[in-house]
């Protein structure tokens, strides 16, 4: 049983949080369209079109449907049913208000059951993308991974031409350095404009436990794409978002920085640099090893050289359906 205690501080996670990291590959960016806001969007009156993907081990599943317009056009929805952990403060509502409890198998000591729950008890995190892209519906859609090996000449032949020729809007991400957008969500923040940042709460965490804990420090200075980018001239910063972030995740949520995990990833879903924080024992979402690397060690790897994420050969995962794919392909890398 997974049971989580709950920061009395937390707040809840805005719809127009959640709608600004869906756009792109992975855990975050400024969407085409926009999202309904809470109490919005007409969910009974979704009809499903796909399961895109059924996650057992993630106790979620992602669906393609479509709402009827004014026009009578449907318009498309990508919506995720994610249960939602255990909260402790519920346990005991849990274990003596439910509503049915069934035996499914008893073998000597051991038994299961289904244990049915009053509906206030038994909340599943809706997570809805409205009007949803091709894109959108593709992104969530399971497809076949390839591993590629990106040595620093393939991304300055390959990877890099490639983002430059795209046109994702991470305006979102100013409008968050700025204070036009998330202010109020903000846990910490050291302002200087080379080496400061701003920590704020990912949209996978709902805020209400601690053990699936997940928040963002997205850097101030403007131009660091990646991981590519890194020099050693950006130790100070690196070293400000290791050793700020995890005092002031402390301090606010009373979590040591050795319960965390800090890192980066490669290749990231958006183009200005960010590092994630999130719960040692959480199994977050891109912590595999051909994604996350470590912020401690991408230190160490640049105090050692100045460029060793320019030279070095990476390792990363891509989609069938991903364009990059097919460059990588198309150059005989893959």
């Amino acid at each position: 049983m997974r049971v989580s205690s709950r920061p009395g501080s937390a707040m809840a996670e805005s719809p127009v949080a959640k709608r600004k990291r869906e756009d792109n590959d992975g855990d975050a960016t400024a969407p085409p369209g926009s999202e309904a806001v809470a109490g919005d969007f007409p969910l009974a009156e979704l009809s499903v079109c796909k399961v895109l993907r059924d996650s057992a081990r993630e106790k979620a599943i992602f669906l393609h449907g479509k709402v009827k317009s004014a026009s009578g056009n449907g318009k498309d929805a990508v919506v995720i049913l994610e249960k939602t952990p255990f909260q402790e403060e519920n346990i005991t509502k849990l274990l003596k208000k439910y509503t049915k409890l069934q035996l499914q198998m008893s073998n000597d000591i051991y038994s299961t059951y289904h244990l049915y729950l009053p509906p206030e008890l038994n909340e599943i995190k809706t997570t809805v993308v409205y009007p949803a892209s091709e894109k959108h519906i593709q992104k969530y859609l399971h497809q076949e991974v390839y591993l590629i090996q990106e040595s620093g000449e393939d991304y300055t032949n390959i990877t890099l031409p490639f983002i430059e020729a795209q046109s994702f809007s991470i305006q979102w991400v100013y409008n968050i350095l700025e204070k036009k957008a998330e202010a109020d969500r903000i846990i910490y923040e050291n302002p200087d404009p080379i080496n400061g940042f701003i920590l704020i709460p990912d949209f996978k965490w709902n805020q209400k436990q601690l053990d699936d804990l997940y928040l963002i420090a997205i850097c101030h200075c403007r131009g660091i794409k990646s991981l590519r980018d890194l020099t050693a001239e950006h130790l100070p910063l690196l070293q400000n978002i290791l050793q700020e972030g995890k005092e002031a995740i402390e301090k606010r949520f009373n979590i040591s920085g050795s319960q965390l995990r800090i890192y980066l990833h490669y290749r990231p879903s958006y183009y200005h640099l960010h590092v994630h924080f999130t719960a040692l024992g959480y199994d977050a979402p891109g912590c595999s090893v051909e994604r996350a690397h470590l912020l401690s060690d991408v230190i160490a790897n640049l105090e050692g050289d100045s460029h060793y994420y320019q030279k070095r050969t990476i390792t990363f995962a891509l989609r069938a359906d991903e364009p990059l794919l097919k460059k990588f392909q198309e150059a005989g890398r893959v």
